[in-house]
């Protein structure tokens, strides 16, 4: 049993879980219905102890009126957000990557095209995702040198983009990094794996709250990566979301989306190509 929470039990009344869902929507976008009460309470009860608060109303008081408000809610975000990921999850998205999406860019490079590969990953987390689309491409430009590529990784919790900063990861996490990726991208560190500068050096991590109304990239991207991030997103959010990420893809650009998403709504942006990718019209 956890003795802290024991001694300092914390309980959240309907009025006050309906308080926070909504805060939590308008920052995020992530919906939380009311089976996700339990998750608030034990997601949260850490800073109420940390802050010396007595409730959840004391505590959302802090949030909107609170002389830190701004930077408490920083860590509301970072508590609340959902990080699970893993290096090269859903493997068919990096083999199309390697197999189709890179090859057209080479080929369109050939023929008079510019040799520049720009790809987000939208929901970066802990930066396994955009590390795979690096080590990726690097594999099929080891041999031609000479291109300019920077993979933008973007996510709302600030405690998960220093880590994928660092680049450092447990044995553990690296368990699904295909063995010759591991000796040849990867030194061996004390506590784990940490990723060699040249492929830290093709991504960029940024803070990136993907409800803002518009994004500050100036260029657009040849993919996106926005994969098991819509799941929490209710209807109009997710369509919302959507139209702001075709408009920063380039004609032609694929988008790729979670196993448990879907697009075949929004057919007037996007063709499908095979499941979960699909291409800009």
């Amino acid at each position: 049993m956890n003795l802290e929470l024991w001694v300092h039990p914390y309980t959240i009344s309907d009025r006050e879980f309906a308080l926070f869902r909504d805060l939590i929507f308008r920052h995020t976008g992530i919906h939380m219905s009311d089976r996700k009460k339990n998750l608030v309470v034990a997601r949260l009860s850490r800073r109420l102890r940390a802050l010396g608060l007595g409730s959840f109303s004391d505590y959302y008081r802090y949030l909107t009126e609170g002389p830190d408000a701004a930077g408490e809610l920083i860590n509301l975000v970072n508590r609340i957000t959902t990080n699970k990921t893993d290096f090269f999850r859903e493997r068919h998205h990096f083999d199309f990557l390697r197999d189709t999406v890179v090859p057209q860019i080479l080929r369109d490079a050939t023929a008079g095209g510019q040799r520049r590969i720009r790809i987000w990953s939208a929901g970066c987390s802990s930066g396994e995702e955009p590390y795979s689309i690096a080590m990726t491409i690097s594999e099929l430009l080891e041999r031609d040198r000479g291109w300019d590529v920077r993979i933008l990784a973007t996510d709302l919790d600030t405690e998960v983009l220093s880590r994928a900063h660092r680049g450092v990861y447990s044995s553990q996490q690296v368990a699904p990094v295909p063995v010759p990726y591991l000796s040849k991208y990867f030194d061996r560190v004390p506590d784990g794996y940490e990723l060699k500068q040249a492929v830290k050096g093709l991504v960029v991590f940024r803070k990136l709250n993907l409800m803002d109304e518009t994004f500050p990239m100036k260029r657009s991207f040849d993919a996106i990566f926005c994969r098991n991030v819509m799941i929490y997103f209710t209807e109009e959010t997710k369509n919302a979301l959507v139209e702001k990420l075709h408009r920063h893809l380039k004609e032609g650009g694929y988008l790729f989306i979670g196993h448990s998403e879907s697009l075949m709504h929004m057919k007037h942006l996007f063709t499908f190509v095979r499941h979960t990718v699909y291409r800009k019209i």
